[in-house]
């Protein structure tokens, strides 16, 4: 039986990690791109995303736009963590983290210095899903790429050390599009667990939900949609609130890192003004 056959195909949380595979397939596609996944479409396409998602309704104008906004969202944090991973293996990190890695092949598209070890923390049945397909593409990492099987409902922190994982040395744990799929004390419980395991000179890479986005798209979600399955915003000051956990923390808006990237989207909302989703951490 060939992977193909064997494949399980995308449902719940998961599945979203599909959903992502296909934009940054599309944004790859472009003719200046800001960042470049040849894997992406092939993921997309195994779930069966490529080269089309699902048609919205023809008059559904406002559907098309949060389509567009959370599309746009996935393009920009993409190249903000990509330009953290950058700089912290620029500052001598050699130890990376994913959590909840989903689709990401950061892996084999990222140049990477001698003795970097990458753990990819996800469930069995994605990292299963994407190990069909890598086989497919003949997929060669450029970093020693260690997968760990297990639900961070679980005990994770035991799998990673168990894997290889040295909290004695610095890390950079990267947490993309993960936190609004965790209630709040998830969230807390997995921000002390980061902590115990973060030796000084850490970094940190977080995505989180801006306030009220749960509201805004997810009232008219279609079930089963990422949307729908939103639970987590961050909180009025997540660099007070990372501070309490540790982490000396920056925070930057969607808006502000695309208009420094050159890919705007229309006009920042009023709220603009509070912080941002995307925080870029360091631990003291």
């Amino acid at each position: 039986m060939t992977d193909e056959q064997q494949r399980v195909q995308p449902s719940g949380v998961w599945a979203t990690a599909v959903g992502v595979a296909r934009v940054r397939a599309l944004e790859t596609e472009r003719e200046n791109p800001l960042f470049r996944d040849p894997l992406a479409r092939a993921f997309a396409a195994a779930g069966g995303l490529w080269p089309a998602s699902s048609p919205l309704p023809p008059d559904d104008e406002a559907a098309r736009r949060r389509r567009l906004a959370v599309s746009w969202s996935i393009v920009i944090r993409t190249r903000f963590l990509d330009e953290l991973l950058q700089q912290a293996s620029a500052s001598g990190t050699r130890q990376v983290v994913l959590l909840g890695a989903g689709m990401d092949s950061r892996a084999f598209r990222m140049d990477w210095p001698e003795g970097t070890r990458l753990f990819e923390v996800d469930t069995a049945t994605p990292l299963d899903f994407k190990a069909s397909v890598l086989r497919q593409e003949r997929a060669v990492a450029r970093c020693e790429r260690i997968t760990v099987a297990v639900d961070l409902r679980d005990d994770w922190p035991g799998a990673l050390a168990a894997a290889g994982h040295d909290p004695a040395v610095p890390t950079v744990w990267i947490a993309e599009g993960l936190l609004i799929y965790l209630p709040e004390d998830a969230v807390e419980l997995l921000l002390a667990r980061i902590g115990a395991r973060s030796a000084p000179g850490s970094r940190m890479g977080l995505t989180l939900g801006s306030r009220g986005v749960v509201e805004r798209f997810g009232k008219d979600a279609a079930p089963g949609s990422a949307a729908s399955l939103w639970v987590s915003e961050m909180p009025d000051d997540p660099v007070d609130w990372l501070a309490g956990h540790g982490w000396e923390a920056d925070s930057r808006t969607l808006h502000e890192c695309a208009a420094a990237y050159g890919r705007p989207f229309g006009t920042a909302p009023q709220s603009e003004g509070r912080p941002g989703g995307l925080i870029s951490a360091i631990r003291r």
